[in-house]
C-alpha cells in the first residue's frame, strides 16, 4: 500500500511562487501516474495536473497551464508541483494521488481514477 505525503504548504502573496512536493512511502511510485488536486472553500475537489509514470506525458487544467509545472523524481520517490504567478483563486487544500492505469487527456481528471491520496495541503495566496 501506498502513503503519500505532501510537503507543508503556506501564505503567499499572488504573483509568488510555491513548489509542493508529494512523498511516496511503503512503496515506490514509479510505477504510479500521480496528479494533484486542489479543493477550494465551497467548492467540489479539481483535477490540477497529473504526470505518468514514466514522467512522459503530463497534464494541466486550463486555469493553470503555463503557470505550473509538474514533474517528478524517481530517484527521491516524489513528485513535485511548481506553482508560479499565484493568484488568489490558486488558494485551496491541494492533493497528491496515485492514479489507477494510464492517464489520458479525457480520464485524469476524474476523482474515481485514482487509488491513494494524501492528507492535503493547505495554500493560501493572499497579500
Amino acid at each position: 500500500q501506498v502513503q503519500l505525503v505532501e510537503s507543508e504548504g503556506g501564505l503567499v502573496q499572488p504573483g509568488g511562487s510555491l513548489r509542493l512536493s508529494c512523498a511516496g512511502s511503503g512503496s515506490t511510485l514509479d510505477d504510479y501516474s500521480i496528479g494533484w488536486f486542489r479543493q477550494a472553500p465551497g467548492k467540489e475537489r479539481e483535477g490540477v495536473s497529473c504526470i505518468s509514470s514514466p514522467g512522459v506525458s503530463t497534464y494541466y487544467v486550463d486555469s493553470v497551464k503555463g503557470r505550473f509545472t509538474i514533474s517528478r523524481d524517481n530517484a527521491k520517490n516524489t513528485v513535485y508541483l511548481q506553482m508560479n504567478s499565484l493568484k488568489p483563486e490558486d488558494t485551496a487544500v491541494y492533493y497528491c494521488a496515485t492514479f489507477r492505469g494510464r492517464p489520458y487527456s479525457s480520464n485524469w481528471r476524474h476523482e474515481y481514477e485514482y487509488d491513494y491520496w494524501g492528507q492535503g495541503t493547505q495554500v493560501t495566496v493572499s497579500s
